[in-house]
């Protein structure tokens, strides 16, 4: 029988990096199959590959039949999403917790957004510095049109940083809750974004779940930079951002109360996603949790603190990982905690009446006393230790990590981590606002290096010592609509607008060609870890896992120079010996 096959093939030269993906059609009258095929089998028509090619090849009638083309390492990413089918069928969906109504997310055709969903009960009134509570079922469907309110905080006042673009104060109200979105206790959401296609029925999509960062003091998914449509569409995954508490009603320090309160709600909202999402298109057996900054630590803690539960299949720790930052003492956060009741007039001896009345003073009261409570200076000029954050607590959180990572005692999940090339491009400006001067460039390579790049180096070994799989990357680029200043280069967050695609959103600018091509890239990089954390990566992108042997180790070097491709780093171009470090979450007594 004879057949009209379609051909997909990519293809790249490895002295120019430039890539070539595309689609022939073949009539063929001999066996064929589904699988990759090497260029130049019978069956397969003349490629115009120049040195590497692998092909796919699928039966089908229409070009619309036929998968996308395999990724390449360099060049641009394609978009891997299969049809759209009608959404008005995903708009209502059934969950444990009560029906939740969606609708199509602005300017797109089939991705359906569920916005402001409760995963667990109000945490308000004797709730409030409690444990999150599970909902009960509800007949009532939840309308999740609008996003939830920000948990309560107190943003850092603006800037007036010198040579600041037209752009950046608008990105870094984004970026740092400055928005002046409306606030409150009644918090505990999340918001979904799933495309409709053939995924959605057989609820086999991955699951990439996001936890915001802001040092554990701020932070919030009503934000356009978080916004998962784009990721969502480009790629055919679920995405879920959660809001979960913090400062004060995150991590109040109180006596008689359990502590790290808003790390428990990140555990909620991924037990609420594990009995639902696959009702929403989702496989339960794919869900990725990742964050940026103390998102990054938050989800590195959860590999210890799970490590026999963790729901997820895999982590991916962008710019922050349990090594990074230090945490506080218990004693510290009971300080800070006493200051706050003493400023409110709730001081007993009694800590039950303190509780109490701590219960009965409004949330805005208590979010106002806590801003007056100063953050404790680090190792670095660069950070600043803030006085409501994670405290070891033996559960949750832990003081022995370095004894726990020599034992391999956590989750044995592949890990995606890294960091970006100037991460201080961000962190000067809050010490110019605060101080008034700028960093040496000593102290700029020191806080790379003990918060960003020795951490992600030291626990890419440490899970490669276990026998688990660990990417490492650096982003590089520099884009015009993101820049802050001249010369903040590929600082603290940025990253995220790629991973998002909403830079323009963000930004209110055009992106460039290469930026788009690079976003394609590193949103399609994802997707593959989430898909198959353990080998997707090497398959489809032929990146090399970090092998924890010094000069051996290869790091993925995305957008050097704003090209939209990869380069491989490793050993003196990744940095100096981490040898003589002091990582920074040992570098500080808080």
């Amino acid at each position: 029988m004879c057949v009209w096959v379609y051909v997909t093939y990519a293809c790249f030269d490895e002295k120019t990096g430039h890539g070539e993906v595309g689609l022939v059609r073949h009539r063929t009258c001999k066996d064929f199959n589904r699988t990759l095929q090497p260029c130049g089998v019978p069956i397969i028509p003349p490629i115009p590959c120049i040195k590497l090619c692998v092909t796919g090849i699928i039966a089908g009638n229409t070009v619309k039949d036929a998968p996308a083309a395999p990724i390449l390492q360099r060049g641009p990413a394609q978009n891997n999403t299969p049809n759209c089918v009608d959404p008005k069928r995903f708009i209502t969906v059934s969950t444990l917790t009560g029906p939740i109504i969606g609708h199509v997310a602005p300017n797109t055709s089939c991705v359906v957004e569920y916005l402001g969903i409760p995963y667990a009960k109000p945490p308000v009134g004797q709730l409030r510095f409690a444990p999150p509570v599970p909902l009960h079922h509800r007949k009532i469907a939840y309308v999740a049109s609008n996003f939830g309110y920000d948990c309560p905080l107190t943003p850092s006042s603006p800037v007036d940083y010198p040579g600041y673009t037209p752009q950046a104060p608008r990105i870094i109200r984004y970026y740092t809750s400055g928005a002046g979105n409306p606030q409150s206790e009644d918090c505990l959401t999340l918001n979904i974004w799933s495309k409709s296609t053939p995924k959605s029925v057989a609820k086999k999509k991955p699951v990439i779940v996001f936890f915001y960062g802001g040092r554990f003091t701020t932070g919030n998914t009503n934000t356009p930079m978080y916004n998962g449509k784009h990721l969502a569409d480009a790629e055919d995954v679920i995405v879920v951002t959660v809001n979960y508490r913090i400062n004060i009603f995150g991590f109040p320090g109180a006596p008689g109360t359990l502590p790290n309160l808003g790390l428990r709600d990140q555990r909620a909202a991924v037990e609420w996603l594990r009995q639902n999402i696959a009702n929403f298109g989702g496989d339960i057996n794919r869900i990725i949790l990742t964050g940026q900054s103390a998102g990054g630590v938050a989800v590195d803690y959860w590999a210890y603190t799970y490590k026999n539960s963790p729901i997820a299949a895999g982590l991916i720790m962008s710019s922050g990982n349990s090594w990074s930052f230090p945490v506080i003492s218990k004693e510290t956060a009971t300080n800070n905690w006493n200051a706050v009741v003493n400023a409110l007039g709730c001081n007993s001896t009694d800590t039950e009446q303190t509780l109490t009345c701590m219960r009965s003073q409004p949330w805005t009261a208590i979010k106002d006393a806590a801003a007056t409570i100063r953050p404790r200076p680090s190792s670095s000029v660069l950070r600043s230790v803030p006085p409501f954050y994670p405290t070891p607590d033996g559960e949750i959180v832990f003081a022995n990590y370095t004894s726990l990572t020599e034992r391999c005692e956590f989750a044995r999940l592949p890990i995606l981590i890294g960091s970006n090339a100037n991460e201080a491009g961000f962190y000067r400006i809050s010490l110019y606002g605060n101080t008034g001067t700028q960093p040496t460039q000593e102290q700029v390579n020191s806080f790379h290096l003990e918060s960003f790049t020795c951490p992600a180096a030291y626990q890419a070994s440490a899970r490669r010592g276990c026998g688990v799989p660990a990417w490492v990357y650096r982003y590089n680029a520099d884009w015009p609509n993101t820049r802050l200043y001249e010369g903040s280069g590929a600082y603290h967050g940025v990253d995220l607008h790629m991973i998002f695609g909403a830079s323009e959103d963000t930004s209110g600018l055009p992106t460039t060609r290469e930026q788009r091509e690079l976003t394609k890239l590193m949103q399609r990089a994802w997707a593959t870890f989430a898909a198959d954390p353990w080998e997707g990566l090497r398959r489809e992108f032929r990146w090399p896992k970090w092998e924890g042997r010094g000069e051996t180790n290869v790091v993925i070097e995305l957008g050097k120079g704003n090209q939209p491709r990869v380069e491989y780093g490793g050993g003196d171009q990744y940095g100096v010996s981490c040898e003589n470090v002091t990582l920074g979450a040992l570098g500080t007594s808080a």
